[in-house]
């Protein structure tokens, strides 16, 4: 049985073989991870055009991620919708504008909340799990036999992924904007006794095609991050089993902040094209 005494070498030992890198050996493998992360996104456009199409993993991962993440995605767009029509109608309520609340939340949930909630949803679901999936091919030497073979493993892996990600985060965020408004719509009815016709009318009247292009777009965009930055630390494991376990971590920070980055400059870009 080991000691206290065998336990504190074996920590000084692991404590000492940690190899330090410095300030110039970071940048460099920095950028070297960004150009490997562009060209895997790259790579992973490209193969759309080209032979052979994986029709049947697209489908599968389609399946995997879209139905997969539908009961999360829907409990999120209700009680968002439901919580911002209680918060809102407080101040709504001082100014006399409480039939209001409709195109609150029907303009906060198409434009804003609805496409970034859902998003950060399917990257918590859905980038860790291709991190995971890839990683342990990876360690498993599952992807140095697919080359062996002939196969691209990113025609094969990546690229039915991608496709999949961001068709079925378009038609989550549309599933996500429509359980807002019922959310909204029921503390509207129930809670603050708002008339349901004349709630559904102002926040369909409220909808422009800039605030709905707006919000098409950005699922659209978003999917390709979650799903590109899953794929790339899924492909980049090393160390084993313990590698696995800090692509998956990673995978999820990386998309959530990139999502959230690519938010805020779409956002203000649409906002000049669209509306300026």
């Amino acid at each position: 049985m080991p000691t206290f005494r065998d336990e504190s070498y074996l920590l000084l030992y692991s404590l000492a073989s940690m190899e330090l890198i410095s300030p110039v050996d970071y940048a460099k493998q920095s950028v070297l991870a960004v150009q490997d992360y562009a060209l895997l996104a790259w790579r992973s456009l490209a193969n759309i055009f080209g032979h052979p199409r994986y029709v049947a993993d697209t489908l599968m991962q389609a399946d995997l991620i879209g139905v997969g993440s539908l009961p999360i995605v829907v409990l999120t767009g209700f009680f968002t919708g439901a919580v911002l029509a209680l918060q809102t109608s407080n101040t709504l309520s001082r100014f006399g504008s409480l039939s209001l609340t409709g195109q609150l939340v029907s303009l906060s949930m198409v434009r804003e909340l609805g496409p970034v909630l859902t998003g950060l949803m399917v990257s918590g679901r859905n980038a860790s799990g291709m991190a995971s999936e890839l990683g342990s091919m990876v360690v498993t030497e599952q992807i140095d036999a697919m080359r062996a073979l002939g196969t691209d493993p990113s025609k094969k892996l990546v690229t039915p992924r991608v496709i999949a990600t961001a068709t079925m985060l378009f038609f989550l965020t549309i599933i996500s904007d429509l359980v807002g408004l019922t959310g909204g719509w029921a503390v509207s009815y129930f809670i603050l006794g708002l008339d349901s016709n004349q709630y559904w009318t102002t926040a369909w009247q409220s909808l422009h095609f800039a605030d709905v292009f707006m919000g098409l777009l950005k699922p659209t965009m978003f999917g390709y991050i979650i799903s590109t930055v899953g794929c790339y630390y899924g492909l980049s494991t090393k160390g084993g089993t313990q590698g696995v376990g800090r692509a998956t971590t990673q995978a999820v920070v990386a998309s959530s902040v990139l999502l959230l980055v690519a938010d805020f400059f779409v956002t203000k870009l649409l906002m000049a094209l669209l509306e300026g």
